[in-house]
């Protein structure tokens, strides 16, 4: 474990946590403390978020299912886990893997899987995006169903808090269904625009800015120039895309990446990966790159690996990825400087996740 005076660590411990902290340091006037936490059973993190109130929302992967936990203590505690999917639909040799969590009105959790029965080719399995949600007081998620009814991948689901809900996926096109009452019932299978290539063994990543408006962010082939897009569709349903990565990539091979997009209170950030390796943006709410521009960092990512983008409320930005068996982050300030050192610790698995908590600090999980 490689630590600098820039971290603070928490060890879960059995369920309780016990906190071990480094000094924060101080850097144009800010703290920047960042946390890492063990995450429940020895999961691995798929994705988190932090919810109006406070509480964190961590969504994982542990044997052949996806599990979710809260906690209202800034990630020191976490109560009894929940298996996101039901009993009957659990069958031998069926996987169910978790790509995507929202947190919906009222502090109801939505949670896009897909399974590996194009493998096992088992009888009465839901097919796409399989969905699951639990709603506010309940004590188990409903049971699982599909959402697109039709072969694909690239899941991630978005939700406003005020009831509406978006899930975007890819299949040869960039695909969107909407929801207008807390996840219950959605538009059927439509591209986003028809004009718009994705890549198709990447992904999507789908968020609600706070305008309201829904940004998107996929990777385009047309012509094998596998560049990065943001659409922004505003609540009049209006479209607009900026390719916001600088660095070519032209190669005729999906690249099977995965990447981050989190909501900031003035727009967002985004972290991908170019040719290896990761780069972030700042972009404001019509979808702009902000001064510097793409910034490249030291990490490196590998096929399919998680990516964190998290934003600090003075701008601050971290970036976090996973490769071959460690989970790195690098701090940078609000003017895309880097502030202090790479730092990493051992972690299992591809996935990552982190939230910015209540108090504008840093949580990464591992």
């Amino acid at each position: 474990m490689r630590l600098n005076k820039f971290s603070m660590f928490w060890i879960l411990v059995a369920g309780a946590a016990v906190a071990v902290p480094m000094a924060a340091a101080t850097i144009a006037g800010t703290t920047h403390p960042v946390s890492v936490v063990h995450v429940p059973q020895g999961g691995e993190p798929i994705a988190a978020q932090v919810a109006p109130d406070g509480a964190i929302h961590l969504l994982y992967n542990l044997g052949d299912i996806p599990y979710y936990v809260k906690s209202s203590d800034g990630g020191a505690t976490f109560p009894t886990p929940l298996p996101v999917v039901n009993q009957e639909a659990r069958k031998e040799g069926l996987q169910f893997d978790a790509w995507s969590v929202a947190v919906g009105k009222a502090g109801a959790i939505y949670v896009a899987m897909s399974t590996n029965n194009w493998q096992v080719k088992l009888p009465n399995v839901p097919v796409g995006l399989v969905y699951a949600t639990l709603s506010p007081g309940a004590k188990a998620f409903t049971p699982v169903r599909s959402l697109n009814e039709k072969p694909s991948e690239g899941f991630s689901v978005a939700a406003d808090g005020q009831g509406r809900m978006a899930a975007t996926w890819l299949s040869n096109k960039l695909y969107a269904n909407f929801s207008t009452d807390n996840g219950r019932t959605f538009t059927p299978n439509a591209e986003l625009n028809t004009g718009y290539d994705p890549c198709n063994c990447c992904t999507t990543r789908s968020v609600y800015g706070a305008n309201g408006d829904l940004a998107v962010l996929y990777r385009e082939k047309s012509n094998d120039d596998r560049d990065m897009y943001l659409v922004i569709q505003d609540k009049t349903g209006h479209l607009t895309r900026t390719r916001i990565s600088s660095t070519p990539w032209h190669v005729n091979a999906c690249p099977m990446t995965y990447y981050s997009l989190t909501s900031t209170k003035d727009g967002y950030v985004a972290a991908w990966p170019t040719k290896g390796d990761i780069y972030f943006a700042r972009i404001n709410r019509k979808g702009a790159v902000l001064p510097p521009g793409e910034v490249k960092t030291p990490g490196r990512s590998g096929m399919r690996t998680g990516l964190v983008a998290l934003t600090g409320t003075d701008g601050s930005t971290l970036i976090a990825w996973k490769r071959d068996g460690e989970l790195s982050w690098q701090l940078y300030n609000a003017q895309g400087v880097a502030q202090g050192a790479v730092e990493s610790v051992p972690s299992a698995g591809k996935g990552a996740a982190g939230v910015t908590d209540q108090h504008g600090n840093f949580i990464l999980f591992e």
